[in-house]
């Protein structure tokens, strides 16, 4: 009984950290920032209340596509004309690209489009290529066993070394001896859980975890089911005996190619390299970063399916893309309070400070992307993906971004009367 209740305050409350992954998971994943969370409503601490759609727990994450798993992209992702109309009305003028499937009926799937093939750098959206890229090699770790794939993810612990130092995006860590949750950069010196990397590169979209969690891909696919047992030292030696000209192809290889192999060219969907400048000393940039709504749509739509590597992984992916804290741009939209969201947004801005000196943040007047994309599942039934990119100078595009939240909602999940 106390276990339940604990369960069901934990349901009703969160802490101050960032998190994304279902917050009844320390159990299966040992993320220890999810201990604290249950420790905080043991001790009976007052907490910030989350929307009702972040309450969601383990048994409550599918995948909604699984009845169309053979169905190709094509025949999906073909405009239905009207809804598309629907959808084009409320899209605002200027530099966006836009894409919406309502899936809330397998069977009888909508699909609208709006410039889906113009490509934008995807800033953090890009870090989706890692997460996928990851699981892609950690099958061939341990390919006939998932259960060993989930302890290797929760029990092996490397270190951040340089690779995950230079970002200012904070991350949560939490000591479970002492009991104290802080908020700080990532230091060479730390030492996480392969599950704890992965939730720190998509909860607070830290890029040194993202850099951390990109090596640790390359490794397993140079290692294979040697990787358990590899050591940092060992995988550092390894990284100093290779070209940085044949490790950059290497790295290119890991996140690229399985996204080709779901059927995303290059063009659609394709990541330039990693995400600080530390990790420059082994791993150099190759043919810059690009994505369209509809690559990153191709993604989404075979994650529902569960042909993302597999079901299994499918699923964990999905989990981890779980937003179960504080609401930005396009998921912060009060239609979505009562709705679970699946989420990563991304932005990437640059100023000339000679042409306007007070140019601000997100407001960039060289480029300005800001990028959404959201599986958005209404306690009606009602369920949608929608990928958003824009690229529009001197304006912060959040509140555009959280306008057209509610609009498409409106229209999707419009009662008939």
């Amino acid at each position: 009984m106390k276990k339940a209740i604990i369960l069901l305050g934990i349901c009703l409350a969160i802490a101050s950290s960032f998190a994304f992954y279902p917050i009844d998971g320390y159990g299966s994943t040992k993320i220890a920032r999810l201990l604290q969370l249950q420790r905080s409503v043991e001790k009976g601490e007052k907490m910030t209340r989350i929307p009702p759609g972040a309450m969601h727990s383990l048994a409550s994450i599918k995948l909604n596509l699984k009845s169309v798993q053979s169905t190709g992209l094509d025949a999906i992702l073909t405009e239905d004309p009207d809804f598309s109309a629907k959808i084009k009305s409320v899209i605002p003028q200027g530099n966006y690209s836009l894409v919406a499937l309502d899936m809330s009926d397998p069977d009888k799937m909508k699909y609208a489009a709006y410039k889906e093939d113009v490509g934008y750098q995807p800033g953090s959206v890009g870090k989706l290529a890692v997460l996928i890229g990851f699981f892609t090699e950690l099958k061939k770790v341990y390919p006939d066993s998932w259960e060993k794939k989930i302890e290797l993810l929760k029990n092996r612990r490397v270190s951040a070394r340089y690779w995950g130092t230079g970002d200012h995006h904070t991350i949560p860590v939490y000591d479970i001896e002492s009991d104290k949750l802080t908020r700080r950069k990532v230091q060479a010196s730390d030492v996480f859980s392969l599950y704890e990397w992965l939730d720190h590169m998509v909860s607070v979209s830290n890029n040194g975890a993202a850099s951390v969690v990109f090596r640790e891909a390359i490794l397993m696919r140079q290692f294979g089911q040697a990787y358990p047992s590899l050591t940092d030292d060992a995988a550092e030696k390894y990284f100093d005996s290779v070209s940085k000209d044949s490790l950059t192809n290497v790295a290119h290889d890991v996140v690229n190619s399985p996204l080709n192999n779901m059927g995303i060219s290059n063009d659609e969907w394709r990541l330039g390299g990693m995400f600080t400048t530390a990790s420059g000393k082994h791993v150099g940039r190759k043919g810059g970063s690009n994505a369209s709504p509809k690559g990153l749509m191709k993604f989404l739509v075979q994650l529902e399916q569960g042909n993302v590597v597999d079901e299994n992984s499918s699923l964990e992916m999905k989990r981890i893309l779980y937003l179960t804290d504080r609401r930005i741009r396009y998921a912060k939209s009060p239609k979505l309070d009562d709705a679970a969201v699946y989420y990563k947004s991304g932005s990437y801005y640059k100023c000339d400070r000679d042409k306007n000196p007070n140019c601000g943040d997100y407001q960039g007047n060289v480029f300005n992307y800001m990028n959404s994309v959201i599986i958005v599942e209404q306690p009606n039934g009602i369920k949608y993906i929608v990928c958003l990119m824009s690229n529009v100078l001197n304006k912060n595009s959040a509140n555009d971004h959280y306008y057209m939240a509610g609009e498409i909602d409106g229209i999707i999940n419009k009662k008939d009367t």
